[in-house]
């Protein structure tokens, strides 16, 4: 399969090219996850959507911080590349196979135990206790399928191979949707059938993915057991994907304090939280995509030396993924209703439902734009100060202005404090760009680009090692 070599070329088309697969992937996942929605809503009720919506939070918290381990991953296979390292390459592979073990089996055990306790924390009702419990644990025990699926994923990005996550989610998207309607339809389990389901899709999407790299890249020599571990190699996937994974948890954690305060509504602004979730992720599918083409072309023009084309992409692709989420927001808020009504009938849960999905596809632009930044900073190692921004997003802004108008307005207006964060985030980070001394001394290596390609100098391969700020 053609990799994306992302140091040549047109930018914009580059970065199009690299992110439609994994557009193509996102509409893939929100199949996915809608046929879940989709079925409990046909056969169960909106208690039943309400549990499996507010069941997500605790399931991010326990996960996202080895998927943040996963964009490290991708991170530095794509700095070796653009700096020509194979052996290096190989051994970020084989360590992550061990990580995947390492920490899957833990977090699948821990989280059985710790589940009660996080739904607790999220003040979830007793009409959806049940439920909810019930579909988080039975979730977790495919933690390591989870974290196996988004390492493997990291890697074939890292190495310009966006398509194969597409191979992959199609693989597990169909296996989800059969087994839904095996075991929710025809077996009756309801919630538990759905969380089942879900939990034996991502394991067999782990299994095509390792098939699938062992065949089409043998020279990785990615194993099927964990076994040798390169330290050096672990202590840079740690060093910029910790940083990056332990920002996603408590940003997840996070979130459990805003479901906390949407739980406090009860259950019909729960379930309408959780439908409106549907329309709101179809305009973010554009960030995702965009946001991994940018990290990996920053990474592979980072560990080529390339400073000049880095600087070149730095504006433009974070504006072209606001652009494209805004494009995307305006059509669905046009087509919301129909959406939202495909889940439920009841006209309080609709009500909310549209203004929620209203006011996020409205301001998501933002959020694209600083996403995009941040993806072009993380690529060049520089994960600090994103992760420092990502939490005051969410601890500073987010959850205090979600409750101060809670307070002092109406608990059913929290989502506003959504758009005040994005706006906090996006100015911080083009104000990185502009006043960051270590981002303004890397910018200034792309005026003598031009005199190294002349060859009037050696060509110079920046440090791999994590910069500071």
């Amino acid at each position: 399969m053609k990799k994306i070599d992302m140091t040549k070329g047109p930018i914009m088309g580059n970065i199009l090219l690299f992110a439609l697969p994994i557009i193509a992937g996102n509409i893939l996942q929100y199949l996915y996850t809608t046929v879940d929605t989709l079925v409990i809503g046909k056969y169960c009720d909106y208690k039943a959507i309400a549990s499996v919506g507010t069941s997500s939070q605790p399931i991010e918290v326990l996960l996202c911080i080895f998927l943040g381990i996963g964009t490290g991953v991708s991170i530095l296979v794509s700095q070796h590349i653009g700096a020509g390292h194979k052996e290096k390459v190989k051994d970020a592979c084989v360590t992550a196979v061990s990580l995947v073990y390492y920490c899957g089996i833990p977090v699948a055990v821990i989280g059985w135990f710790a589940a009660p306790l996080l739904l607790k924390l999220l003040g979830v009702p007793s009409d959806v206790w049940d439920n909810a419990l019930l579909y988080t644990r039975l979730v977790l025990c495919g933690a390591v399928g989870n974290i196996g699926y988004n390492m493997n994923a990291g890697i074939l990005r890292g190495a310009g191979d966006s398509k194969a996550s597409l191979y992959f989610l199609f693989v597990s998207c169909v296996a989800n949707v059969v087994l839904d309607i095996v075991f929710v339809a025809y077996v009756g389990w309801g919630v538990g059938g759905v969380a089942l389901a879900t939990a034996i899709a991502m394991f067999l999407s782990w299994i095509f993915s390792i098939v699938y790299i062992r065949k089409r890249y043998p020279e990785l020599g990615l194993p099927w057991f964990p076994g040798r571990v390169v330290w050096s190699e672990m202590r840079k996937i740690l060093g910029i994907g910790l940083p990056i994974g332990l920002n996603n948890s408590l940003f997840s954690f996070g979130h459990m304090a805003m479901q906390g305060l949407v739980n406090s509504q009860g259950s019909v602004i729960m379930a309408g939280c959780s439908i409106s979730g549907r329309v709101t992720g179809i305009a973010n599918m554009a960030i995702t995509g965009v946001s991994a083409a940018a990290t990996t072309f920053s990474g592979q023009n980072f560990g080529a030396g390339n400073i000049k084309r880095l600087r070149e992409g730095q504006i433009m692709i974070p504006a072209v993924s606001g652009l494209i989420t805004l494009s995307f927001g305006v059509v669905f808020i046009m087509l919301r209703m129909p959406i939202l009504r495909m889940f439920t009938d009841e006209a309080p849960v609709l009500d909310f439902a549209q203004g929620f999905v209203c006011v996020m596809l409205l301001s998501q632009w933002m959020y694209a734009v600083f996403n995009g930044i941040s993806c072009i900073v993380n690529g060049t190692g520089r994960v600090k100060y994103t992760t420092v921004i990502n939490l005051m997003m969410l601890w500073a802004v987010r959850i205090p202005a979600a409750y101060l108008i809670a307070a002092f307005i109406d608990g059913k207006y929290y989502m506003y404090s959504f758009p005040i964060s994005f706006a906090f985030g996006m100015i911080c980070m083009i104000a990185y760009y502009i006043v960051s001394p270590s981002w303004k001394a890397l910018m200034a290596e792309a005026e003598t680009d031009k005199e190294k390609a002349e060859g009037k100098g050696k060509f110079h391969f920046p440090s791999l090692a994590v910069k500071k700020i």
